[in-house]
């Protein structure tokens, strides 16, 4: 470097600190998927696009929906697709859930059962209002205990047949059956859970890419000490901004590491649709903020 051509250490450190952010968001957009997202067409309690259910079974489904709805005003949507189209499982289900407007508008207690047979992934994607009865946890477990072992065999309508029985049945249940279900679910998740860590299941590259991140972070800061004050100030009052943002992308990778029962997705609102009359239309909710439960098989 030139004489007179001098860095100070705080602008170094912010230069680093940006730097390592540009890395971070050419990273995800490297990883975005071009053009826009498309969703099938919204033609009732079963979409069928991918073309894997028998149409005894689309029936039978149906009619259970129609009925769930019914007897109960809450609204489960099951849905196979063709393809992700490059998207995590969780944000394609969240903006599905959004576009289709799934749930009544003033309470979204709506559900919304995805399935894509050709990214081998699935997801239970859970309104607001629907959230305190179909919990995380629970939707990991029925996931795992009923959907993926008959997907594994090959049995991909009694797959989705299993899952939707069993999510009828806890939006169903009296709040004495349904908390009953909900505590069991904890518990099995728990243990489902500890088992993994203590088998030494891996730790998500996103989890340790993140991780390295904040390192470089911490130590940009560090180096610096308490020598910028002599430059006009050290920028430290970035520092928390900075360690959040990167903790909180940590966190959510973290619980999406695993392979199934991760969960995820961003806040999302409104929905159009109409609800009333004998035919099917999405209840003008479509609110929310990424609950339920994500597997693969």
């Amino acid at each position: 470097m030139r004489p007179g051509l001098t860095a100070s250490p705080a602008r170094a450190g912010v230069f680093a600190t940006l730097l390592l952010a540009l890395m971070a968001l050419a990273a995800a957009l490297i990883a975005m998927p071009a053009g826009a997202q498309t969703f099938p067409k919204f033609t009732g309690f079963v979409v069928d696009d991918a073309g894997i259910l028998p149409p005894e079974v689309q029936a039978s489904l149906t009619q259970k929906l129609e009925a769930l709805q019914r007897d109960t005003k809450r609204q489960l949507v099951v849905v196979t697709v063709k393809d992700l189209q490059g998207y995590p499982i969780e944000d394609y289900s969240n903006k599905l859930f959004r576009s289709w407007g799934v749930g009544l508008k003033d309470v979204n207690n709506g559900a919304l059962f995805v399935i894509a047979p050709n990214d081998r992934k699935l997801r239970i994607e859970v309104g607001y209002g629907l959230e305190p009865f179909l919990t995380d946890a629970l939707s990991s477990v029925i996931i795992n205990n009923d959907v993926v072992p008959r997907f594994k065999a090959g049995d991909m309508p009694g797959g989705i047949t299993a899952g939707t029985d069993a999510i009828i049945a806890q939006l169903r249940a009296s709040p004495e059956e349904a908390q009953a279900r909900l505590d069991a679910a904890v518990k099995q998740f728990d243990q489902t859970h500890r088992a993994q860590r203590s088998g030494g299941g891996g730790v998500p590259i996103g989890l340790i890419f993140w991780g390295m991140v904040m390192l470089f972070v911490l130590l940009s800061f560090a180096r610096r000490g308490g020598r910028g004050q002599r430059y006009g100030g050290d920028g430290s009052g970035a520092l928390p901004i900075v360690l959040w943002s990167i903790a909180n992308e940590i966190g959510r990778q973290a619980m999406r590491g695993g392979g199934g029962g991760g969960w995820g997705g961003g806040d999302s609102g409104g929905g159009g649709g109409g609800w009333g009359g004998g035919g099917f239309g999405g209840g003008g909710g479509g609110s929310s903020g990424g609950g339920g439960a994500s597997g693969g098989w």
